[in-house]
């Protein structure tokens, strides 16, 4: 009975096509993983609906297995987005109580919330990966 040694190069480079590009970017004080045709929630940012943005604060790209690390942030990186929405976040409740006293607080907070949908990623002047290209 023959057996095959498997490296992990080769299991990486059978799946290498199939990775989608992805990026770290720094934007409202948070620091996220985005991909190209998602939507996410950051803090709230200023800007109208429908209204882009473009990124420039991207700390690490990589596009199907070639990988750019910043130091800070990767030169001639930048992320487009769009903002879908202004929202609030769900509510938070904080309850204080001290034992053995009559003393209660609860309180509630709602963070206000934008969400963002991501455009294509670009290094470059070249756009690795959009919402407009189809995925295997």
């Amino acid at each position: 009975m023959a057996t095959a040694i498997l490296d992990d190069r080769d299991l990486y480079g059978a799946y290498q096509d199939k990775l989608m590009a992805h990026a770290i970017i720094e934007i409202a004080g948070q620091q996220i993983r985005v991909e190209p045709s998602r939507f996410y929630d950051v803090n709230r940012l200023v800007g109208d609906v429908d209204s882009q943005l473009e990124i420039d604060r991207v700390l690490y790209v990589n596009n199907a297995g070639e990988v750019s690390i910043g130091a800070p942030v990767v030169e001639g990186a930048t992320v487009q987005a769009t903002i879908l929405r202004h929202m609030r976040g769900r509510k938070v409740l904080v309850y204080k109580m001290k034992p053995k006293k009559k003393t209660r607080k609860k309180r509630g907070h709602r963070q206000e919330l934008t969400r963002i949908m991501i455009d294509s990623i670009t290094v470059g002047g070249t756009a690795i990966d959009t919402k407009d290209q189809p995925r295997g």
